[in-house]
């Protein structure tokens, strides 16, 4: 079964599913579709390994096991008890099922998922679960039944280093494909001026190193059935790259700084990356080349009062313009009106959900 393939939907936020198809491109997935909300390939179980490992912007990677036509819930139960559950989940790990109707005769999701929990119960013996970290799917729609299992586990967020954040943390798969939008390869040097716990600097960092996104956490595959941990340890072995100190960090929060030097200590970046403490009026050019200037400033709905907020925007684009000649910005404000404040020549990106707020890419080109 290791050789099969199957259909992978990685997911991500809406507005960013081009970004990720590149990702996708580059780790080697052949012919990535995009579609709402993600990006289809298809892969075999090392290939869910991988994505899950590698892929930084990802949000999660569901495997779509099998699907099957059901008119109504005794049809279902019935299917659901024919269908191979040993070859997927194993007897001695507890499940989650979930499931969603549109547009079929059965209409229930509560009655859909208990017939098919009960199924896998009977059937395999596997305990079912509503705080399980295994999560099944279960999704009928214009009567077809489609089986797919969360290989995650908690979101790929999570990287596993970063016991610290800010105010209005950007999740790191966000950072990522950001950074991706920008053109970041890993070779420019990266600097945050407001950078919070790291996040930006950090997942700069881990690429420029060619560090394994999910390298410090577990997954929920690995709790499923014909898991091969010595093969998945295998995808680990990549030997990471020297990379130069030219990911610099600050903001004028002494804690943020803290913060953001321990998470990068955790993530085994920290001899190419530096945090310091000062306010955007003390940020000078670095002896570097040309790069990229890139920050999820404070904006009103998360921070305070918008309108307080204007002077800082337009400070900041003032030193760049004076002291950055050369240098792209890319800025992660919640209002148009706050990134025409700088004063910078901003091109904006997709509206993207974060937080309750709606937050784009704002980018200029060199300045």
């Amino acid at each position: 079964m290791r050789d099969q393939f199957f259909p992978l939907f990685l997911a991500c936020l809406p507005g960013l599913e081009t970004v990720l198809a590149d990702e996708a491109g580059a780790l080697g997935f052949a012919d990535p579709a995009i579609v709402a909300g993600g990006v289809e390939v298809q892969g075999t179980w090392r290939d869910v390994w991988r994505a899950n490992l590698w892929l930084r912007g990802a949000s999660r990677v569901l495997v779509r096991i099998g699907s099957f036509r059901a008119l109504h819930l005794a049809q279902l139960d019935k299917r659901a008890r024919k269908f191979p559950w040993g070859e997927f989940l194993r007897a001695d790990v507890p499940v989650k099922v979930e499931a969603v109707c549109l547009r079929s005769r059965i209409y229930h999701k509560g009655a859909a998922a208990q017939r098919v929990a009960r199924a896998i119960t009977e059937t395999l013996g596997a305990p079912v679960d509503p705080a399980a970290a295994l999560r099944l799917m279960v999704r009928i729609e214009d009567d077809l039944v489609t089986l797919s299992l969360d290989t995650s586990g908690e979101g790929l967020h999570k990287r596993g280093h970063k016991r610290a954040t800010g105010k209005a943390p950007l999740r790191e798969t966000m950072a990522a494909l950001f950074l991706r939008q920008m053109g970041f390869d890993g070779s420019q040097p990266v600097i945050d001026p407001m950078c919070g716990s790291g996040t930006f600097i950090i997942e700069a960092a881990e690429i420029a190193m060619r560090l394994a996104a999910g390298r410090g956490r577990s997954f929920a595959f690995e709790q499923l059935a014909g898991f091969d941990a010595d093969a998945f340890a295998s995808l680990h072995t990549t030997k990471p790259k020297t990379a130069p100190r030219q990911f610099l960090g600050f903001d004028r929060d002494q804690g943020a700084i803290r913060s953001a030097t321990e998470n990068a200590a955790r993530a085994g970046v920290e001899g190419c990356t530096a945090f310091a403490c000062q306010p955007i009026s003390a940020l000078t050019r670095p002896d570097l080349p040309p790069g990229l200037i890139i920050a999820n400033p404070p904006y009103g709905g998360r921070i305070g009062n918008a309108k307080l907020l204007y002077g800082l925007y337009a400070s900041l684009g003032s030193v760049l313009k004076e002291r950055f000649s050369g240098w792209r910005v890319g800025l992660v404000p919640s209002e148009r009106k706050l990134a025409h404040a700088t004063g910078l020549p901003l091109t904006p990106g997709p509206l993207l959900p974060h937080g309750g707020l709606k937050v784009q890419l704002f980018q200029s080109p060199p300045l």
